[in-house]
Formats: C-alpha cells, structure tokens, sequence
C-alpha cells in the first residue's frame, strides 16, 4: 500500500483519480481548503495552500505527491483574473515545496499537473514534448502556464523524481466542465465553429488522463516532461460538428470571431479559450513510457462524457 498526497483534489479531476487509487489499496490524503474527514475511501484534510500547518506532517513518509491546485481558467482575462490564475498555482507549489525541504523522509516522486495551453497558438504545426514553448500568447495561458511550471521546477529541485504532466482538456468526469459548456452551446443553437474553425482542440478522455497519472506515480523511468492528450486531435470545426450529432441539432450559428471577443466577457470567460489551438501529441509518453491510450476515437470519447454527465 502507498501512500499518496493530492493537494487540490477535490476537483472532478481529483476525485477521478482518488478512486482508483484507493479502490487498489492506496493510502490517499487530498489536501482541501473544504470539508475534511473521510470522503468516499479517502481523506481529506485542510490546508489554506497559503501556509505550512499541521497538513505537512502528511507529506513526510509519503510514497508520493500528485498536485492538482489551481483556480479554474474559465474566467475573464481582466489582469486581476490572471494575476490570480497565477497565484493559486505558483503560490500552492512553492508551499508544498517548502514542507518537503522540512520532511525527515520526503516523497520520492511528485507529479505535477500543467495544461498544452503554455503553447498558446500552434498553428497547425505538431506539437510534442521536444517542442519549446515560445513564451508568446494570450497572458491567461502562456504565461500562467510559464510561472506555474518553474515555480515547480524550483520547489521540486531536491525530489529523486519529478513528473510534469501537460495535459489536454479532459472529458468525461462527473461534473466535467468543458463537456458541460459545450453541451449547454450546443442546445442553445450557438453550436456551430468558432472564429475561423480551424484551431485544434488537444483533448483527452478521463480515464486515459487518470491512467497517466497513475503510470507517472507507479513507473520509476518517469522523468520530466510528458504530454497527456489524445494522439488524435481534432479541429474545432468537427468538434461541434461532433457535439451537434451527438445532441441532435442538426445546425449551430457559428461565431465569428469579433463575436467572441465580444460575448466571452460577458459570459465570465475568454475568448481565447476557444480562439487559440494548438495541435499536441504525446510522443514521450506513448514511444518511451510505452502508454496506450484506451479513448483516441473523439466521437466515442465524447459520448462517453456526455453520458457520464448525465447529459444523454
């Protein structure tokens, strides 16, 4: 049995990913600024993700770290939003970097969640774990994304192991975000491409993204940076298309882009989120961990999550 700590787990993402982990045997403490106490098959025990309590004392003994802290990025791009995007990551990362200098017997791994948008546009160009950031694009992605990454590089230097996870947007949780606005789009007969329709969408399905995560725990060659996303992305355009089918609708007003620009605000997120693509596989974690993924169809992978949201 091991023992894992999940700061900011209780997100669907989480909680996808706590199950199977205690369902096997594990010891699985998500560290939460909620409720605490058992939860499913799992603890939960409070931290602020501001200062170091009697939470640290979970990490010390620990057989390993997954870190999935962080405000959600559906959000207005207003520089106060992003100033914060990126505090509650950088901030929670360099906490957690400080207890683990404090731990008689550290974990010897942690995994670290980040997100392809660091990318910002790509372009139909493909992306993978060789290609380096330019550091250019909108500031709630590609700048989030930098801060977030070596705020974890500096607070890990001193871990045996480290796991950076770059991961697609993922479907298929109980409460899985992306699958609900696209479905609440798509009835809204909003469902057609947005902008030019061309910018590719990286996603990947739930259990594929647990499943990495879990190999990135368990297997000791696991080092540094990985993609997780599906090896079959798709444009824009045939993800609504996708959608449309799946619900029904036969027709989406599509969304020029001056219009996104325009309605995202008042819809509390940003355009850039649907605006900007980027075309990423996981080389690395396909040809050298030797990882399969169980979802690289779109259309089923998306039914899946519409079903387990309880949409369809």
């Amino acid at each position: 049995m091991a023992k894992i700590v999940i700061p900011g787990g209780t997100g669907y993402l989480g909680r996808e990913l706590a199950r199977p982990l205690a369902d096997r045997g594990d010891d699985v403490v998500v560290l939460t600024r909620g409720s605490t106490g058992p939860i499913e098959t799992w603890r939960a025990v409070h931290w602020d993700a501001a200062t170091v309590g009697d939470w640290a004392n979970e990490l010390d003994g620990a057989d390993a770290i997954v870190h999935l802290s962080g405000r959600r990025v559906d959000t207005r791009s207003t520089r106060s939003n992003v100033d914060e995007l990126i505090s509650s990551r950088v901030g929670p990362v360099s906490l957690i970097g400080t207890a683990i200098s404090a731990c008689a017997s550290p974990p010897p791994v942690w995994v670290q969640s980040s997100s392809l948008a660091i990318f910002g546009e790509g372009g139909d160009a493909l992306i993978d774990e060789h290609t380096t950031p330019s550091g250019v694009g909108p500031r709630e992605m590609v700048t989030v994304c930098l801060a977030w990454e070596g705020s974890f590089r500096q607070a890990s230097a001193n871990l045996e192991r480290t796991v950076l996870l770059r991961m697609g947007i993922g479907l298929g949780g109980e409460g899985d975000p992306a699958t609900a606005k696209l479905a609440q789009i798509v009835r809204l007969g909003l469902g057609g491409k947005v902008g030019s329709g061309r910018q590719w969408v990286s996603w990947v399905g739930l259990d594929d993204l647990t499943s990495a995560m879990i190999r990135a725990i368990d297997d000791p060659d696991m080092q540094g940076t990985y993609h997780v996303t599906s090896p079959n992305p798709v444009t824009n355009t045939e993800m609504m298309a996708t959608y449309r089918k799946l619900l029904g609708r036969r027709f989406g007003v599509p969304t020029p882009a001056w219009l996104a620009r325009l309605g995202a605000p008042l819809l509390g997120s940003s355009a850039s989120l649907a605006l900007t693509g980027r075309r990423c596989v996981s080389s690395r974690l396909e040809q050298e961990a030797g990882f399969e993924f169980s979802q690289p169809d779109f259309e089923s992978t998306a039914r899946h999550a519409l079903e387990r949201c309880g949409i369809i």
